[in-house]
C-alpha cells in the first residue's frame, strides 16, 4: 500500500512538473531577474573566469530543447547572474577618486532639467565624463549645446548608508553619471547645437512654464513641489508623476480614437484594410514621439513595449493583453539594462501589471443593464486599485518606507480627474491650445485640496521599518507561484503563495530592529531610541545629507521627523540603548586619552572613530566603518567595495 501511495505521489508530481512546461517562458524573465538581483545585492564582488563566454554558453543551453524543467530554471538563473556581471564590467562609467572643490571644468551642456525650482545641468566634460550639477541662484542658465567653462564643486556618488538600501553610486554608474555637485560661476565659451529632441523638450519647458507639463509630458523628475508631492504619495496616486503605463494608455487611446475616426472617413482605405490597422500604426508613432519627449525612463520604456505588443496583437488577431506579452516586455527591458531590476520603476510597474492581468485575465464579457454597468465600473476601479496595492506593497515599503492606507480611496476619487481632465488639458496646452494649461492648473489646485483632506485622515500613511531582500524575494516567489504555477486538481498555486508570503511576513515581523548606525567614514552616528525617535551626533552634515533621511526610513520613522542631536561632552558622544553602549569621537586627543579605558571597560560595547584604531586587545569593540548594530547585538557592514564603488 505504501509503495502504491509513493508511486501515485511520484506520478502526480511528474504530471505537475510536466504541466509547468507551458508556462516555462513566463518564468524565464523572473529567473533571470532574480539571478541579476543576486549579483547586484552581493556584499562582495565575485570573480568569474571568461564571463562573456560563460554568459553566451548559458544562453545557448537555455534554448536547448528537452532539458529538464529544474535544470533549465537553474540555467536561466545563472544566465541572469552572469549577464549582470558581464554588463557591469563592460559598462565604462568613470568615477571620481575623491571629491573636488572649486575646480575649473570645461564641458558641453547636453541636457537641462528643472526640479523644485532648481535648475540642473547635465554636462559632458572634455575627458568624456557625465556630471549633473545644480546652479546657484545667481548663476545664469546656458543654452543646450553650449560649450561652457565653470567653477564647480563635485562629489563622488555615495554608497548606501545602510545594508540593502538605495546605493546611489550603483545607480549613477549604470546611468552613466560620473559625479554630482553645484556650480558657482559659469562662462559660455561658444554656442553649440544640442540633439533635436533635447531642444524640443527644453523649448516646451520654457514656453509652458508649468510643472504639470514638466511632469506629465516631459518626464522631468521632482518637478512637482516637494510638499505637494508628499501629499499625492500619501493618497496613493503619486505614480501619476512618473510617466508609465497610466500615461501611455491614455495617450495611446486618444491617438487611436482620433486616427480611427480619420481613417474611417476615407473609403479608399476602409475598402482594403480595417481602419484600426493604420490607426494603430499612427498611434504607435505618436507614442514613440511621446517616449522620447518624456526622457525614456525605464517605466516609460516598459509601458511603450507593452503598448507595442498590444497593438501588434490586435493587428495580427492575437490576444492583446496577456501574461506572455508582459513577460516578453520584461525580458526585453532586462536585456537592455539588467540593472533595471533594482530600480523602483521596474519593480512597481511589472508587479502591478502582472497582478492586474492575472486578476482580470479570465473575465468574460456579459450583457448587463445600465445600472449593472455602473456598478461594474465602480467594482473594476476599486479592485484594480486593491490588486495593484497588494502586488506593489512590498516594493513600496522597501523603497519608500511607508504604506498609504487610503490608496484605494485616492485612486477612486483623484485618478479619474487626472485621466479625463488634467492630463488632456496639459497635453493640449503643451501643443498650443490657448488657456488649456491654465485650466489644468485651476483643476489641479481644487483637486489638491481633496488630496490634502484624504492625506490628513488618521493613519493615512503608515511608516514601516526596513524590509530585507530575503523578505522581498519570498514575496516575489509567492506572487510568481500564484500567477505562473499551473495546478492540476489542488490549487497548489494558492498554497505555495500562502507559504512564501506567510514566511516573508513572519521573518519581517521577527527581524531585529537597528540600534546604531554609522556612516562610511564613521563621522556620523545615529541611535534609535524607540517611539519614533532617532538621535545623531550632529544636527546636520552637508557631507552626509541623505544619511539622516535614509536612517530614519530604515528604522521606520518619517523623514519629516525633526533631527535630534545627542549631547556630547568634550568631543565624546556616548550612546546607550537596551544595555548596549557605544562611544564615538572624531578628535585624535580624546580618542588617545580614553582608548585604554574604553577597551577595558566592560560596559563599553563599541568604539567608533573616523581614525584607524590599532588596538589588538579590544579589536572586537572597534566598529567597522559604515556599520549597523541591531538590538540582538548583530553587526552588519554596509557594502562599499563593489565594482561601481571603486571603478576609476
Amino acid at each position: 500500500m505504501q509503495r502504491n501511495e509513493i508511486n501515485s505521489y511520484t506520478e502526480n508530481m511528474q504530471k505537475l512538473l510536466e504541466n509547468q512546461y507551458r508556462n516555462l517562458f513566463m518564468w524565464s524573465g523572473l529567473l533571470m531577474a532574480l539571478g541579476a538581483g543576486l549579483y547586484f545585492a552581493l556584499p562582495f564582488e565575485p570573480k568569474l573566469i571568461f564571463p562573456t563566454a560563460v554568459t553566451m554558453l548559458l544562453a545557448v543551453l537555455a534554448l536547448v530543447p528537452r532539458v529538464h524543467l529544474l535544470l533549465r530554471g537553474l540555467i536561466l538563473f545563472m544566465f541572469g547572474f552572469c549577464y549582470a556581471y558581464s554588463y557591469t564590467h563592460i559598462t565604462d562609467t568613470p568615477t571620481l577618486k575623491h571629491d573636488m572643490r572649486d575646480t575649473i571644468i570645461t564641458a558641453n551642456v547636453v541636457n537641462i532639467d528643472t526640479a523644485n525650482n532648481k535648475t540642473r545641468l547635465y554636462l559632458n566634460t572634455d575627458d568624456d565624463a557625465n556630471i549633473r550639477v545644480s546652479l546657484t541662484d545667481d548663476v545664469p542658465t546656458p543654452d543646450l549645446g553650449d560649450r561652457v567653462s565653470a567653477t564647480a564643486t563635485l562629489y563622488r556618488p555615495s554608497a548606501a548608508y545602510a545594508p540593502e538600501t538605495f546605493d546611489y553610486a550603483r545607480w549613477a554608474y549604470f546611468n552613466g553619471l560620473t559625479a554630482t555637485g553645484y556650480i558657482t560661476d559659469i562662462t559660455v565659451l561658444e554656442s553649440g547645437d544640442a540633439s533635436v529632441i533635447n531642444k524640443i523638450r527644453d523649448n516646451l519647458h520654457r514656453e509652458s512654464n508649468s510643472f504639470l507639463v514638466d511632469a506629465l509630458v516631459l518626464g522631468y523628475k521632482n518637478s512637482v513641489p516637494e510638499n505637494e508631492s508628499k501629499i499625492w504619495t500619501a493618497t496613493g496616486v503619486g505614480h501619476v508623476w512618473s510617466i508609465s503605463g497610466f500615461h501611455m494608455t491614455l495617450v495611446g487611446g486618444w491617438l487611436f480614437a482620433v486616427f480611427f475616426l480619420i481613417f474611417r472617413s476615407v473609403p479608399y482605405i476602409t475598402r482594403r484594410i480595417p481602419a484600426r490597422i493604420p490607426a494603430m500604426a499612427f498611434a504607435w508613432l505618436g507614442l514613440l514621439g511621446y517616449l522620447f519627449l518624456s526622457g525614456c525612463d525605464v517605466a516609460t520604456v516598459r509601458a511603450f513595449l507593452m503598448t507595442t505588443l498590444v497593438f501588434m496583437a490586435f493587428i495580427f488577431g492575437r490576444t492583446a493583453v496577456s501574461l506572455r506579452n508582459i513577460c516578453l516586455a520584461m525580458l526585453v527591458v532586462f536585456l537592455i539594462n539588467p540593472h533595471y531590476v533594482m530600480q523602483p520603476g521596474f519593480q512597481l510597474s511589472f508587479s502591478a501589471v502582472f497582478g492586474l492581468v492575472w486578476f482580470w485575465g479570465d473575465v468574460q464579457y456579459k450583457p448587463r443593464t445600465f445600472f449593472q454597468k455602473i456598478l461594474r465600473i465602480i467594482y473594476i476601479t476599486i479592485m484594480t486599485s486593491v490588486v495593484a496595492t497588494v502586488f506593489t506593497a512590498p516594493f513600496v515599503i522597501a523603497h519608500f518606507g511607508a504604506l498609504p492606507l487610503f490608496g484605494v480611496v485616492g485612486n477612486l476619487i483623484l485618478l479619474p480627474v487626472f485621466s479625463f481632465a488634467i492630463m488632456p488639458l496639459v497635453i493640449l496646452g503643451t501643443f498650443g491650445v490657448p488657456f488649456a494649461t491654465e485650466w489644468a492648473h485651476i483643476i489641479y489646485d481644487k483637486l489638491f485640496i481633496v488630496a490634502q483632506t484624504i492625506s490628513g485622515l488618521p493613519y493615512a500613511t503608515i511608516q514601516m521599518p526596513h524590509i530585507s531582500n530575503l523578505v522581498i524575494i519570498l514575496c516575489i516567489l509567492g506572487f510568481a507561484c500564484l500567477i505562473f504555477v499551473r495546478p492540476i486538481r489542488v490549487k497548489i498555486n494558492y498554497i505555495l503563495c500562502g507559504i512564501f508570503i506567510t514566511t516573508g511576513i513572519t521573518l519581517y515581523t521577527l527581524s531585529p530592529r537597528p540600534v546604531f548606525m554609522t556612516s562610511a567614514d564613521n563621522e556620523l552616528v545615529a541611535m534609535y531610541e524607540g517611539d519614533s525617535n532617532l538621535v545623531f551626533n550632529k544636527s546636520r552634515s552637508s557631507k552626509h545629507y541623505f544619511a539622516f533621511d535614509t536612517w530614519k526610513q530604515y528604522v521606520g520613522i518619517s523623514p519629516d521627523t525633526p533631527t535630534t542631536k545627542q549631547k556630547c561632552h568634550r568631543n565624546i558622544c556616548e550612546f546607550e540603548h537596551n544595555g548596549i553602549r557605544l562611544v564615538q569621537t572624531n578628535r585624535f586627543m580624546p580618542l588617545m586619552k580614553n582608548l585604554n579605558k574604553w577597551c577595558t571597560d566592560k560596559d563599553t560595547d563599541f568604539i567608533v572613530s573616523n581614525f584607524e584604531i590599532d588596538a589588538p586587545a579590544c579589536q572586537h569593540k572597534i566598529l567597522p566603518r559604515g556599520s549597523v548594530v541591531y538590538e540582538n547585538g548583530t553587526v552588519r557592514q554596509t557594502t562599499t567595495n563593489r565594482y561601481w564603488h571603486n571603478r576609476h
